[in-house]
């Protein structure tokens, strides 16, 4: 039997500068024209896993009366030019759509999809208000391209995820030269390969950045690296500077887990109040669930802490989310998100779905649990406590932070491309134990308690050094003992006022940190406790401050130095953990 459907393979598209771009274009086998799902992709578009098996089911939709269009990126697999993250996706994908619609089996609507950078080309496109386009359905992405995918948002380097996606367009820009017949790349490819399947490979670079295989076949990194604030250079990338002109409603999909989590939230509360009209902001739609960011995490199942089948992507059916989101924008059928709430949440700790009205909730009720101590905070067996109210004296609690021995990155939200590295809620008590690990613990809860919003962590701190770190996690501790890792954070004290202009710290003067530390949705069952983690690294998922206040990406492991580290606490100095509880 005959497929429903034609595939053109390697169709060229020209854009602006007569660039042309590789796509694989599946279309309904009907003379009628079509709206059209264009995903913009860097890498590759001839895996038709992509297609038939991935959520949502991209054939479901041919067979719902779209076709879909498959484009590599410039300068990736088929596509001609030079790969160089961001530059011209917006104006690639406003060309691509333009020539869409002037295609006869387009009937000028076009909708995007995509996970990742393929979510963040979206937002790039959207802000250029090209004609035609309807909607974009993004997934586990960002709108900024400074923070989460480079940095976080208090501006250490997000050294995992970093490196870890620039090793994955290396290792296929070394198959595409492979491929063109250039035998000299296969050390490299060799080397490439290592990274991606090596646990170890991220905390051989020190102190930062530098692997010399990586800058030799991008040479933008050395760019990228050259900006550790969020200056011009980023903000001329970053869509969420132009939320203003974004025309078209969007469908977000995140994961607490997800390294791209805050970015998500930023771009949906941004549009919500600063797009471009009524439509666009009232048709904005959020899904969130117990996911990390690598595809064999989304089943919801991780070796310290398993979900439930509910958990699972494919249980969230998003295949049926995006087809009601995109047939109401794209198709224009009005009924199609009849019943269907703006906003889902998947709330561990309960292990359900929820569906609410808006995020935040509007129930929040923002709550500073205070820092105390009844002995010094050091490790999990020590005397730190979380109180409502703050300690009665003046207290702190000190640390010696050396970056030869930072604190190791144990799950959260990390990519996780080798398989030996989990990502998610793993069990913290292995980083408790340590001496640079400040742990605040509430008592034994009688009642449960829900949090469910953005988290933070107010902190008065002094260091010995001109610049270094703060942690903070937000841990789940279980009646069996395990420490469930939910939400975390960093900020580097250079970029405490803004994070394009940096100021150092004076030894031993007091400042007030504000933490975030991204969001989550958790109740806090009877018999379980809440605890704080504080500390000053946590390695590979940030880079580690070598606590000089040069520039980091330039030191070398001899540059580092060690840095004592203090939290002060008490009336005169109010650190606090401040939780969005839920009311009901």
């Amino acid at each position: 039997m005959a497929p429903s459907y034609t595939l053109e393979i390697d169709a060229q598209i020209p854009v602006r500068d007569g660039t042309r771009l590789s796509a694989n274009i599946w279309r309904p086998r009907h003379e009628e024209p079509v709206p059209v799902i264009l995903i913009r992709t860097p890498y590759g578009k001839d895996d038709s896993q992509l297609i038939y098996s991935s959520d949502p089911n991209m054939y479901s939709f041919l067979e719902a009366g779209y076709a879909i269009v498959r484009q590599e990126t410039r300068g990736t697999f088929h596509s001609e030019d030079i790969f160089y993250p961001y530059a011209g996706d917006g104006e690639d994908g406003a060309d691509t759509i333009r020539w869409l619609r002037d295609q006869p089996w387009c009937n000028g609507d076009v909708g995007m999809w995509g996970q990742s950078y393929m979510g963040m080309v979206q937002w790039a496109v959207a802000a250029t208000g090209v004609e035609g386009l309807k909607a974009i359905a993004t997934a586990q992405a960002s709108a900024d391209f400074y923070r989460a995918h480079w940095y976080s948002p208090g501006g250490a380097m997000s050294l995992d995820t970093s490196l870890c996606w620039v090793s994955l367009i290396v290792f296929n820009k070394l198959r595409r030269d492979l491929a063109d017949g250039d035998l000299s790349v296969l050390a490299d490819l060799e080397e490439v390969a290592r990274i991606l399947t090596s646990g170890s490979a991220l905390t051989e670079v020190l102190p930062t950045s530098y692997h010399p295989v990586l800058h030799r076949h991008a040479p933008w990194l050395a760019e990228v690296f050259a900006h550790p604030s969020r200056d011009d250079y980023w903000k001329a990338y970053s869509p969420l500077e132009h939320l203003e002109r974004v025309e078209v409603p969007a469908l977000s999909i995140a994961g607490w887990y997800d390294t791209f989590l805050t970015e998500t939230l930023r771009a949906h509360t941004g549009m919500r109040s600063r797009a471009a009209h009524a439509d666009a902001r009232d048709g904005q739609r959020l899904i969130i669930g117990p996911w990390g960011h690598a595809p064999e995490f989304v089943t919801g199942d991780f070796p310290d802490r398993q979900f439930g089948p509910a958990a699972g992507m494919r249980y969230a059916d998003l295949t049926t989310a995006h087809r009601a989101f995109l047939d109401h924008w794209v198709k224009g059928d009005t009924t199609a998100l009849d019943g269907i709430p703006p906003v889902r949440i998947f709330v561990m700790g309960i292990d359900q779905w929820r569906d609410e009205t808006a995020w935040p909730l509007p129930d929040t009720a923002y709550t500073d649990f205070h820092l105390s101590a009844d002995g010094p905070a050091n490790t999990a067996a020590g005397g730190g406590t979380l109180a409502l109210s703050p300690a009665p004296a003046e207290q702190r609690d000190s640390y010696l932070y050396n970056p030869l021995r930072p604190v190791p990155s144990v799950g959260g939200a990390i990519l996780a491309l080798d398989q030996t590295v989990h990502a998610g809620p793993s069990d913290q008590s292995a980083v408790e134990a340590r001496e640079d690990v400040l742990c605040f613990t509430g008592p034994v809860l009688d009642e449960p308690i829900e949090v469910t919003g953005h988290v933070s962590v107010t902190l008065h701190v002094s260091s010995s050094a001109r610049d270094t770190d703060f942690t903070g996690k937000l841990v789940d501790v279980h009646p069996d003992g395990r420490a469930i890792l939910l939400c975390e954070g960093i900020q580097r004290m250079r970029y405490r006022e803004s994070l394009d202009a940096p100021r150092p710290m004076e030894p031993g003067t007091v400042y007030e940190v504000t933490i975030e530390m991204a969001a989550t949705s958790n109740v806090f069952l009877p018999g379980h406790r809440i605890r704080l983690e504080v500390s000053s690294s946590n390695f590979p998922r940030y880079d580690r401050n070598t606590n000089t206040g040069g520039e980091i990406s330039a030191e070398s492991a001899a540059d580092m130095v060690s840095a004592v580290n203090t939290v002060h606490h008490g009336p005169a100095h109010p650190s606090r953990l401040t939780l969005p509880v839920i009311r009901r």
